[in-house]
């Protein structure tokens, strides 16, 4: 079965995180400080841009 696009995102939210060493809860992640939370979406935004430019090679 397909995943939803909103699965898809929280997938890809919890991998950045990982990726930076931030555990992310399943639903409340209030704990997080700005900076963590802001560089979670750093990463995406950065990973989105890498993957836009492999596709245009």
């Amino acid at each position: 079965m397909a995943k939803s696009k909103k699965q898809a995102l929280e997938q890809f939210k919890t991998e950045a995180a990982q990726e930076l060493g931030i555990t992310l809860g399943e639903n409340y992640n209030g704990d997080l400080t700005a900076k963590q939370a802001g560089s979670i979406g750093g990463q995406m935004v950065k990973k989105m841009i890498e993957e836009y430019e492999n596709k245009m090679q």
